[in-house]
């Protein structure tokens, strides 16, 4: 995703911890999701570590997994999982989960709200904007201000429970069971789990 309009770095503000956290968190879901890993991805993955929670047991399996996978191995994965022969075993569209067809009204109201905050899709990409990928990455960006001024609480409750709570989970959990699912199987468990946080701290956040 870009941004019409540049800024410099001065114009934005020191972020506390916790949503620098979630925003590395979110851009590394839509980072992983958006294509097949290369061995660098793979190995950074590799070194993840995790607690005894759902999100950390997450990372624990995630990591195990990397350290066993090959890219030709994870890219025939993805393949099977998104692309297939005409379409993969999950299509991961908001539009798709909300309606049962690409492209719809879940896909539009993202657009209005993009050209509200000056996003746009990058030249390169062509597949629809509600895909979850681009959804993760536009969500960390708006925490940090990556194109622009970072969004406030009260945004960044409102883009996601609009455009990522009413699907999100549901697609990670299949992720997490999906039949062809091994490297992306933590993959999906680590976004089912940072999905219910999201959506419990949104909740419990004062607008």
């Amino acid at each position: 995703m870009r941004k019409a309009q540049a800024y410099e770095p001065d114009d934005i503000l020191p972020l506390p911890e916790e949503d620098r956290l979630r925003a590395d968190l979110y851009n590394f879901i839509g980072l992983i999701l958006s294509g097949p890993p290369d061995q660098m991805l793979l190995g950074q993955c590799s070194e993840l570590q995790g607690d005894g929670t759902e999100l950390g047991q997450g990372f624990v399996a995630l990591s195990k997994v990397a350290r066993l996978s090959k890219p030709a191995a994870v890219e025939s994965e993805f393949n099977r999982l998104f692309i297939g022969l005409g379409r993969g075993e999950l299509l991961p569209y908001a539009s798709y989960y909300l309606t049962g067809f690409l492209n719809e009204k879940p896909l539009a109201l993202l657009r209005q709200d993009m050209a509200a905050r000056g996003l746009a899709r990058a030249d390169n990409v062509f597949e629809p904007e509600d895909n979850i990928a681009s959804l993760m990455e536009m969500m960390g960006a708006m925490i940090v201000g990556r194109f622009g001024v970072a969004a406030t609480l009260t945004q960044q409750k409102t883009f996601f429970g609009k455009h990522i709570a009413p699907w999100a989970g549901h697609f990670f959990a299949d992720l997490e069971g999906a039949k062809n699912s091994v490297f992306f199987a933590p993959v999906g468990k680590i976004g089912r789990a940072f999905m219910e946080i999201e959506a419990e701290a949104f909740r419990l956040s004062i607008n």
